[in-house]
């Protein structure tokens, strides 16, 4: 059998020409497909179906354009790639300041307090307050407590605050203006104050550690009250104030106030003396190998002649601490040497002061003592008297004890 190629009528093979269109009969195999419209076979290559008449699109073109490769895509030169342009950042004036970023917003919860934190509180204080008491007990001092200083190994006694009335005493007809009027002061914090004057056997101690040299042997009209610092129980004297002080600071103090020293005389008391003159000073009319009638030696005519006759007596300083202590344990704070305090002098202070802590001027030309000393008659052996002297003098009946916020143990 042969097929018009055109057509797809087929023939007997002796045909070699198509009757319908003229065309060439081909011997080729037949290659069938289904008609799209009646579903009829027919040949893939016919381009009329032969049983509805109805053109259909050949495969053979369709197959032979799948099999024709494809143009290859024109080959394209490497080209170096263009640089990207830069882009300059804007650039802010100098006048103006950059824009501050907005901080990040948080949303804020309030907490009420922990109940731990009320319970806490309370517990801290009573702690605190166990430990303070305990630490009270331990090392804090009793009023009139003595306790042993390590540096110079002298006593010392703890005096509390307290108030008392400054000045002349009530019922003492011998004050002098300058110890008046009395007043009211208030001593708001305890302190320590030695038991004794600084005797000879401390100072040589001080003297030794700090390369000070002794103050020249006390004499009266030539007449050795000490010869070569012999009777070292005895107080120091000839000692300036700058003396004084300088030995207070190395023994871990300083100088009484003035309002100090009365407030630890007195011990309570508002009496003129502590006690009986004989029994708790010594004076003019004790301190010799006879005593003196007071009335003589208190008078005015016979003070051309007062001192030839302690001389002849043989008046003089006494060891510390043989006559009876007052209230707190103080022994002398009356009589034997007089002694330095820390304030300046000013007869008008007690008019002006401060009735809390005071601590006299400023300023001034001397420095006050307090207390009296041998070489004086019953009116200065009194707890409110005062008498003054310039910074550095240096007097055979003039001494010293220290006291102040001492580091004591």
């Amino acid at each position: 059998m042969k097929t018009c190629p055109i057509c797809q009528q087929a023939y007997s093979d002796d045909v070699e020409f198509c009757a319908r269109d003229g065309a060439r009969l081909s011997g080729e195999a037949r290659e069938e497909r289904e008609c799209p419209f009646c579903a009829e076979r027919i040949l893939k290559k016919a381009r009329v179906c032969k049983h509805c008449g109805r053109e259909v699109e050949p495969l053979a073109r369709a197959d032979t354009a799948a099999q024709t490769p494809s143009p290859a895509p024109p080959q394209r030169t490497a080209e170096a790639p263009c640089p990207q342009p830069q882009r300059s950042e804007p650039v802010a004036a100098p006048s103006q300041p950059p824009t501050a970023t907005e901080p990040p917003q948080f949303e804020i919860f309030s907490k009420p307090p922990s109940k731990m934190k009320f319970a806490f509180i309370p517990v801290v204080s009573l702690i605190f307050t166990v430990v303070g008491v305990w630490y009270f007990l331990q090392h804090g001092a009793k009023k009139g407590e003595v306790r042993v200083n390590p540096t110079d190994r002298l006593n010392y006694v703890w005096i509390p605050s307290g108030s008392f009335q400054m000045g002349c005493s009530p019922g003492d007809n011998d004050c002098y203006d300058f110890e008046k009027p009395s007043h009211q002061v208030s001593i708001t914090r305890g302190f320590w104050l030695g038991q004794i004057a600084v005797p000879i056997a401390a100072y040589k101690v001080f003297a030794g550690a700090t390369g000070r040299q002794m103050p020249p042997e006390p004499n009266l009209n030539g007449r050795p009250l000490n010869p070569g610092w012999g009777d070292e129980a005895m107080p120091i004297v000839d000692v300036t104030w700058d003396d004084a002080q300088a030995y207070c600071k190395w023994a871990g103090g300083r100088l009484p106030t003035e309002a100090e020293w009365e407030y630890a005389a007195r011990a309570g008391s508002t009496a003129a003396r502590y006690g009986d003159p004989d029994e708790i000073a010594w004076y003019a009319g004790n301190s010799g190998r006879q005593r003196l009638d007071n009335e003589t030696i208190s008078k005015e005519e016979d003070q051309a002649d007062f001192v030839k006759v302690l001389n002849e007596n043989g008046n003089g300083m006494q060891e510390v601490g043989l006559k009876r202590a007052n209230g707190l344990g103080l022994f002398d704070m009356l009589g034997n040497v007089w002694e330095w305090v820390n304030d300046w002098w000013d007869q008008d202070y007690y008019q002006t002061g401060p009735s809390q802590d005071p601590t006299g001027p400023r300023s001034g030309t001397h420095r006050i003592i307090r207390g009296g000393s041998w070489l004086g008659g019953p009116r200065d052996i009194r707890v409110s008297l005062r008498n003054r002297r310039s910074p550095g003098d240096r007097d055979f009946d003039l001494g010293f004890r220290c006291g102040g916020e001492m580091d004591i143990p």
